[in-house]
């Protein structure tokens, strides 16, 4: 038995084997474990399928060996009488092999939520263009994760990263400035992605630009006018602007000025108010709101007409001011009243030096 004693590296020979049996039973209970769990949440997809099952029975299957390892090996040291730079370097081992586990635990975490939300956007709201949207978020946050695990690993191997950091900070806000209008831009378009103010498909007007949105890109949102041409905007334009979302209206609005002649008798000026309720309330998809006897206009008498269109669509709005107008037309022929036009009367008064002739003279 002299030769389990004997020094090895600093340890006696039976420390060595307990440290190895240490790591092989570490490593076997992590590798059982990791099997167990795995086929337990495989059984339970299978009797009750459900994506939170699904996902963490591939995590456990993305568990890695060189994590497993890593951990063993760290709790064989433990049981051995190291040299502090070994020791040290098998700590690290074992931290960069966690990092790198958690990373690929947080990347697959990512892409699940970024797929579900894709998912959900194109069967629910039909909206390619944010999932589209939806996939440059889920990028740039794997690099951010990755970033921050390169950091920690750097800074756990003894590397100050206090100067990389801060020189990373100097080069990043060399490259923001150079490229604020694309950054600017681009984390519009994660606003617009989350707060929805339009989706595609809705119709919109900013300014003087109106249409239906067609497109929400990373840079540009584009719009389809009425007109027949693209409109290409900025995201940071679009949220610096004021938009109205005509889809988010469910009825319209309606007021418009009625004008009629000044020799309109007041038996049928009163008449008016309840000819026009009677049209509008004949027409599908309104409600009358009011009619009323406004002003004495410079040239006629002004009735204002109050309605809703039960519809955000605009044609149908145009189809029932259509119908209106022409139902108005028909009975005001029949009543015997009169449009007004613009129109100028002139009295012309003679003057009093010459209301009588002259006398001749002979």
């Amino acid at each position: 038995m002299a030769f389990l004693h004997r020094v090895v590296a600093g340890n006696e020979v039976w420390a060595w084997f307990v440290a190895l049996g240490i790591c092989v039973a570490v490593f076997t209970f992590l590798r059982l474990a990791k099997w167990a769990i795995h086929r337990r949440l495989l059984a339970r997809e299978q009797r009750a399928p459900s994506e939170f099952t699904h996902l963490m029975a591939d995590l456990a299957r993305r568990t890695q060996v060189l994590f497993l390892c890593a951990i063993s090996l760290f709790a064989a040291s433990l049981a051995l009488n190291l040299p502090p730079t070994v020791s040290r370097g098998i700590s690290i081992l074992a931290i960069l092999a966690l990092l790198i586990q958690l990373a690929t635990w947080g990347n697959r975490l990512i892409t699940y939520w970024i797929n579900r939300e894709i998912r959900r956007q194109l069967e629910q709201e039909k909206d390619a263009a944010t999932a589209t949207t939806l996939n440059a978020v889920g990028y740039m946050a794997k690099i951010a994760l990755w970033t921050i695990v390169i950091l920690l690993a750097l800074a756990n191997m003894g590397i100050n990263i206090t100067a990389l950091i801060a020189g990373l900070g100097i080069a990043g806000v060399a490259i923001a400035l150079a490229l604020q209008n694309v950054l600017g831009d681009l984390f519009a378009s994660i606003s617009i992605v989350v707060d929805k103010p339009f989706l595609v498909g809705d119709y919109i007007v900013v300014g003087d630009i109106s249409g239906t949105v067609e497109r929400i890109g990373l840079k540009t949102t584009r719009i389809r006018s009425l007109t027949g041409e693209q409109v290409v905007l900025a995201n940071s334009d679009l949220l610096g602007s004021r938009i109205r979302n005509y889809r988010q209206m469910q009825e319209r609005r309606v007021a418009f000025a009625l004008k009629v002649v000044y020799d309109t008798p007041p038996e049928l000026l009163e008449k008016i108010p309840k000819t026009v309720e009677e049209i509008i309330a004949g027409i599908p998809n309104t409600r009358f709101n009011r009619a009323h006897f406004k002003e004495y206009g410079d040239f006629a008498l002004v009735f204002e007409v109050v309605y809703y269109v039960l519809s955000p669509n605009y044609n149908v709005y145009m189809d029932i001011q259509q119908a209106i107008n022409l139902g108005l037309k028909r009975r005001f022929k029949e009543m015997g009243i009169e449009f007004a036009y613009p129109t100028q009367v002139v009295h012309l008064q003679p003057s009093p030096g010459l209301s009588k002739e002259a006398p001749h003279e002979h």
